[in-house]
C-alpha cells in the first residue's frame, strides 16, 4: 500500500522533532497520517525542510501563528522550505485524491498567509494550541468527519484500486488497466482529483517506492534511476541519503 515518507530532515539537526501517527480506523480511507513538525527551542541557523512530492493534500496548522493555516499540495518536484529557527506545525496529510479540488482552494507548497477561506481551520487551530499532540489528534479526527459529511473529503475508487496495486503498474497504461478506465479518462479524473497527469502521478510513486526501498525494477536503469530522482528531488540519491534522513 502507498505510504507516502513527505519529507527530508536535516540528519545533523536534533533539536527538531517530527513526529506522524495514524489515524482512527474509520478514516484510514481518507487519511495516511497526522503529523507534528516543531522544534525545541530555537536553533542557532534556519532550517530548511526538503518537501519530497508524494501526491497527497495537506491541511496544515501553525501553532505558532494561530491564523495561518491553510489547504496545500505538493507539485511533482521537491522544493525545499526555509522554516527558520523556532517553528510549530501540526498537518493532517490527506492520501491521494480524496480532497475534493474544485470545492476549496488550494495552495501551492508552503502555507504562510492568515486563511481566508470558508473552514473553520483557525478555530481549530486556537482549538489546537496548548494541548500536546496527543490531545490533538481527536480535533483533527472531527475535523476529517465533519469535511467527509460535507462532501469535501471522499474515498476516491480510482486512486484506491492504483494504490492497492502497485506492484502490477509500470506504466501509464497499466495504470488505466488497473482503474478499468481508457487512457483518456484516466488523464481526465487524475487532473480532477489530484491535480496532476498521469505521467506525474506515476513519477511521484516510482520516487515514493524507491524511498521506502522498494526495488528500482520501474526505471530502465540504474542511471535512468539516478536522473530521475535527482530531478525531482535536485540530488542524487546518494547525497540525498547522506543529507537527509528518509
Amino acid at each position: 500500500m502507498y505510504d507516502p515518507k513527505g519529507n527530508g530532515r536535516q540528519r545533523a539537526v536534533e533539536a527538531v522533532q517530527f513526529v506522524e501517527a495514524e489515524p482512527p480506523g474509520h478514516l484510514r480511507g481518507i487519511v495516511h497520517r497526522f503529523l507534528e513538525l516543531r522544534t525545541d527551542g530555537a536553533l542557532s541557523e534556519d532550517y530548511r525542510f526538503h518537501a519530497l512530492p508524494d501526491a497527497c493534500v495537506y491541511i496544515v496548522f501553525d501553532q505558532r501563528s494561530r491564523n495561518v493555516t491553510g489547504v496545500s499540495k505538493l507539485r511533482a518536484e521537491s522544493v525545499e522550505f526555509n522554516l527558520g529557527r523556532s517553528f510549530h506545525y501540526v498537518n493532517i496529510r490527506f492520501l491521494p485524491g480524496v480532497w475534493q479540488l474544485s470545492r476549496e482552494p488550494i495552495s501551492h507548497g508552503m502555507v504562510d498567509m492568515p486563511y481566508a477561506g470558508d473552514l473553520p481551520l483557525v478555530d481549530i487551530n486556537h482549538d489546537l494550541s496548548g494541548r500536546s499532540f496527543a490531545e490533538q489528534q481527536p480535533i483533527l479526527s472531527g475535523l476529517v468527519e465533519e469535511l467527509m459529511e460535507s462532501g469535501l473529503v471522499a474515498v476516491n475508487p480510482m486512486t484506491e484500486k492504483i494504490l492497492q496495486s502497485l506492484d502490477e503498474i509500470h506504466s501509464v497504461a497499466d495504470m488505466a488497466a488497473v482503474s478499468d478506465l481508457s487512457p483518456r479518462q484516466l488523464q481526465r479524473r487524475l487532473k480532477q482529483t489530484t491535480g496532476l497527469a498521469p505521467h506525474d502521478f506515476l513519477k511521484v510513486l516510482r520516487l515514493q517506492e524507491a524511498l521506502n526501498g522498494k526495488d528500482t525494477w520501474s526505471y530502465a536503469d540504474q542511471s535512468h534511476f539516478i536522473h530521475s530522482f535527482r530531478k525531482a528531488t535536485g540530488y542524487t540519491p546518494g547525497r540525498y541519503s547522506r543529507k537527509f534522513d528518509v
